[in-house]
């Protein structure tokens, strides 16, 4: 969290809205979100601290947020959405990890889906990895992050696509213990 507010504060740039929206209540944060010419920091600020709050008005910036192209963004979403305890939370990850149009962005939603251990989390996980297992696939550090994910959610519908990354030499450690993660095949 204090990495997060530091980021944002640096942002910031010394505006005294950066303190008001630390130490503010719900319905202030709420507002920020809403309001108008919020500048970035100000509604990842708000978003992230409702959030962490449990607080559902910060789902949809929260998920704008994790599909955002910088990570430090995305990882302050995924944190504040992995705590917020929304029910749509691992649908709009799934949604997110498997968009063949946004992969260079998916490495946070595919991180969150194995730690909502959600019904979505595996189906979209072993999409994800099984299209990212070209020779010259760039989006390898994704496909990784579904094979330790797949190792987490121990979900055995996950065996195919973790037999065939163990050939990708990038993924080999990951799927093979990820695979001894599997409950034991059925004969």
């Amino acid at each position: 969290m204090n990495d997060v507010l530091e980021r944002l504060r640096a942002e910031s740039d010394g505006s005294p809205f950066y303190e008001t929206l630390r130490t503010a209540g719900p319905d202030t944060l709420a507002d920020a979100l809403t309001s108008a010419g919020q500048p970035l920091w100000a509604r990842e600020l708000a978003a992230y601290r409702l959030g962490l709050g449990g607080d559902r008005r910060a789902f949809e910036a929260l998920v704008l947020l994790l599909n955002h192209r910088d990570p430090a963004r995305c990882e302050a979403a995924a944190q504040a959405l992995a705590v917020l305890g929304d029910p749509r939370t691992a649908r709009a990850a799934a949604a997110l990890a498997t968009n063949t149009l946004r992969t260079a962005y998916a490495l946070h939603p595919v991180r969150l889906l194995a730690a909502l251990r959600a019904p979505e989390s595996a189906p979209a996980l072993i999409a994800t990895l099984g299209r990212l297992l070209g020779p010259h696939d760039p989006y390898w550090r994704v496909a990784l992050a579904c094979a330790e994910g797949l190792g987490a959610l121990a979900d055995p519908r996950a065996r195919e696509v973790l037999e065939r990354a163990r050939s990708h030499p990038r993924l080999a450690v990951a799927a093979s213990r990820a695979l001894t993660r599997l409950p034991a095949a059925q004969a």
